[in-house]
């Protein structure tokens, strides 16, 4: 499996390429708008053809690419039902499984950050948006979060898990870029060493976050799946 993960600094997101090295068939999770012709270029050069774009969740951070990708090479969008984007191409449900050439993926519903968010297991690894993050998790204060709910996402879907997936996460703060299941079981610092459910809340519950940057206009612009043509643009990098 070709794999490429992808940054994008302004709002520290990760995105991820993955292309099957048989059909050249490829897909990209969490695009970023503003990226979208570095996407095009690396498709290029890797020889592959982009599927499918997958959403984590829609985010409140930037614009997906999935709306100018859809227009330029046709590719499909995917998100889960309950996202609130009813513009995607195939809405997902919990143990939906997609193929992609001969990428197999998984789908995982893990809300809390917000009430349509997904993991995507490919083979060894998990896709986790901004649910679970490196020694952290996503905030739940906004888009229909929940802190119990998150916690239980994770602490009994991610961490059932085999210990040695590897833990992709939609964004990082601090120049890291992989972790394991069992790493975050054993450290992570907001609900791993056996914390709680009731320590995980009060620690959601005071984290006492600024309000998110780019909500008021990625928000809108992601429900409509990125379509250009909108009135607000974020500007990225």
């Amino acid at each position: 499996m070709i794999f490429r993960q992808l940054f994008e600094p302004d709002t520290f997101t990760y995105s991820y390429l993955l292309g099957c090295e048989r059909t050249r068939k490829a897909i990209i999770i969490d695009s970023v708008e503003s990226e979208a012709d570095m996407y095009m270029e690396l498709l290029g050069d890797l020889d592959l053809t982009l599927i499918n774009t997958l959403e984590t969740h829609v985010h409140a951070d930037h614009i997906t690419a999935a709306g100018l990708l859809r227009d330029r090479v046709g590719s499909k969008s995917i998100v889960h039902r309950d996202a609130g984007a009813m513009c995607a191409d195939l809405l997902v449900t919990d143990g939906v499984e997609l193929q992609v050439g001969d990428i197999e993926i998984k789908v995982l519903h893990t809300p809390g950050h917000t009430s349509g968010c997904v993991s995507y297991v490919i083979g060894d690894r998990v896709f986790t948006g901004d649910a679970l993050l490196i020694n952290g998790c996503g905030r739940t204060d906004f888009q229909e979060g929940d802190a119990a709910t998150l916690y239980d996402s994770i602490t009994k879907k991610l961490f059932s898990l085999p210990p040695d997936t590897l833990v992709f996460p939609g964004h990082d703060y601090n120049g890291k870029t992989i972790s394991t299941i069992r790493q975050e079981i054993d450290s992570n610092a907001r609900l791993g060493a056996g914390k709680s459910k009731a320590e995980f809340i009060t620690i959601m519950h005071n984290l006492d976050l600024p309000y998110p940057k780019y909500i008021d206009e990625a928000l809108p612009a992601n429900q409509a799946c990125g379509q250009p043509g909108r009135d607000a643009l974020i500007r990225q990098g």
